[in-house]
């Protein structure tokens, strides 16, 4: 007997697949049309889905719950072993080598229990010094983890950064990498030395606008080239869309990029839109790779009066505009806004970590300036006879 070619074979394996894909692409259009008359028992199960992933939802709240209910009680324990420590050191019931004790007693009791060896036990100690005074912040400190803790109070030498990281990260709620990534990246230092350059009719329109938005964003983890375009930073946002929404901050939300404007008989694209859901507004960035220029800002009036004319729904409030620049003169922005009718700002980006020696050191010299500033407004005492 002869063989059938294999070229038939192949040709009619290869039929029977597109002819398979083809009635599986059309069932799955019928099916997204709820149209399909050959999966009764799938339809039958649809309505039970959603009930299926109320449940899901509930795990997962039930879970993190829980998550949270043992960091807080864990931070609870370390801050009452570290009160208890303090006072023994204090009033010298104890010397330094009873914590030494003490550790060792603990891990001959409790060997399954770790983190209480005696650079532990003293860092609880320090833990409840540093906040045991303070109501305000005390609070948050049971909102973050512990590591997102030691992290905070190993690196950060004033109360003013420890209180900023704490509120900032508690809002933002970051993690211990992006924490630390702020942290390398001088959130502080920046949010001090350079507040937010924002525009009269913006901070009357959006009063809390000057805690959502920052004077410079760090834009380390798009690995940009030293000379790029403006197509390539916004490919590398949007590309980056979830690092660049942290670095933003909390609610934003992401509408488009090269949003289309119709104004007229032409069309405008607007580099990138955003939706901040506690301003209730929508926020449009223009991109600069260049050094700011006052007529960037023009431009952004026109991008807001469009959005606000056409896009924007009656119950949101006033659009707001932010210029991403690669760098900016203080004075020239200042000048800039001084007139501007818009409720916008302008920001610096930056691709690689800065300095932060020299942050470090304009901090000191601004504290150094405030603190003769501080001494002047303070009322006098006047001495009792």
């Amino acid at each position: 007997m002869k063989r059938k070619p294999v070229q038939n074979n192949t040709r009619s394996t290869a039929a029977t697949i597109r002819h398979r894909r083809k009635t599986l692409t059309t069932g799955e259009r019928i099916i997204h049309a709820g149209k399909s008359r050959t999966t009764g028992a799938t339809n039958s199960k649809a309505p039970h889905e959603t009930a299926f992933r109320e449940i899901i939802a509930l795990i997962q709240q039930a879970r993190h719950q829980a998550y949270q209910a043992v960091n807080t009680g864990l931070i609870e324990l370390y801050w009452q072993v570290g009160r208890y420590i303090s006072r023994k050191l204090k009033t010298a019931a104890w010397g330094e080598g009873v914590v030494d004790e003490l550790a060792k007693y603990i891990e001959t009791h409790e060997r399954e229990l770790k983190g209480f060896t005696r650079a532990s036990l003293f860092r609880m100690r320090q833990f409840y010094e540093v906040y045991g005074s303070d109501a305000k912040v005390a609070p948050l400190v049971r909102q973050l983890s512990w590591s997102h803790n030691l992290l905070i109070l190993g690196r950060c030498k004033r109360r003013e950064e420890r209180e900023f990281y704490l509120q900032t990260a508690c809002r933002e709620r970051w993690g211990r990498r992006e924490l630390q990534r702020q942290m390398d990246g001088c959130l502080f230092e920046r949010a001090i030395l350079n507040p937010p350059k924002a525009s009269a009719a913006l901070t009357q329109l959006h009063p809390e606008a000057d805690t959502i938005f920052k004077d410079a964003y760090l834009l380390d983890f798009l690995a940009l080239p030293e000379v790029h375009s403006e197509s390539n930073l916004q490919y590398a946002l949007t590309a980056g869309l979830k690092r660049f929404l942290i670095e933003l901050g909390r609610d934003f939300a992401f509408v488009g990029e090269q949003y289309l404007l119709q104004v007229g008989g032409t069309d405008f694209r607007l580099d990138l839109l955003f939706y901040h859901r506690s301003l209730q507004c929508l926020v449009a960035f223009d991109l600069k790779v260049t050094r700011f220029e006052p007529e960037h800002l023009g431009k952004m009036d026109f991008y807001l009066e469009a959005l606000d004319r056409d896009v924007r729904k009656p119950h949101e409030r006033p659009s707001i505009g932010v210029l991403l620049c690669a760098t900016k003169d203080n004075e020239v922005v200042e000048y800039a806004l001084s007139r501007s009718l818009s409720p916008a700002l302008i920001a610096e980006y930056q691709t690689a970590l800065p300095d932060k020696g020299l942050l470090q050191r304009k901090l000191h010299e601004f504290y150094q300036l405030a603190l003769p500033r501080a001494e002047k407004a303070a009322p006098k005492q006047t001495r009792r006879s």
